[in-house]
């Protein structure tokens, strides 16, 4: 097996491995603690808190699904999102992309399947300090989704001007010779 589809495979596994402990961890907190109503938390820490909520929306709560054809919308754009990501992931060559795609994968399937079987996605990690919240209640799917698209943003950036340098420094000593 070439390095490039071994990476590929560990990226696929990677994905339904967010996939299951997001699910897992849903199950874990709605059914087994019993943290499945609005209103119902169990502190862990004082700065983190179990808190049940539902998100109808995507992203920070955005376009918020009110009926049943929104709900169905929204798998279905979601889901065609999903598709691409799986594309770009299963045409990417590069390791670190396959690993930040393969997060935003496994976090999207969660959440779709949440949005397809209840109508919601299920939020329970409440990170606080004090009355002072950096982020929205989240879960399993909701972080690695977050830190796939930082990865993926962080190599845009940085591999972009580290193929510029590169680029330059191969084409500097180019030029210099046709000058002389």
């Amino acid at each position: 097996m070439s390095p490039v589809m071994k990476h590929r495979l560990i990226g696929c596994l990677l994905a339904l491995g967010i996939y299951g402990v997001d699910q897992w961890s849903k199950n874990y907190v709605t059914k087994v603690l019993g943290i499945d109503e609005i209103g119902k938390a169990m502190e862990i820490v004082p700065f983190f808190d179990l808190r049940f909520t539902r998100n109808f929306g995507v992203s920070l709560g955005m376009f918020e699904a009110t009926s049943p054809e929104m709900r169905w919308g929204l798998v279905l754009v979601t889901g065609l999102i999903a598709l691409v990501v799986t594309v770009w992931m299963l045409r990417e060559k590069l390791f670190g992309d396959i690993l930040g795609l393969s997060l935003i994968l496994g976090g999207a399937l969660g959440n779709i399947k949440d949005r397809f079987d209840l109508g919601y996605v299920v939020d329970f990690a409440d990170l606080h300090f004090g009355d002072f919240r950096p982020f929205l209640i989240f879960n399993v799917a909701d972080a690695a989704i977050t830190i796939g698209v930082v990865i993926i943003l962080a190599r845009a950036v940085f591999m972009r001007e580290k193929e510029v340098d590169d680029l330059m420094t191969t084409k500097a000593p180019d030029a210099a010779e046709n000058t002389q």
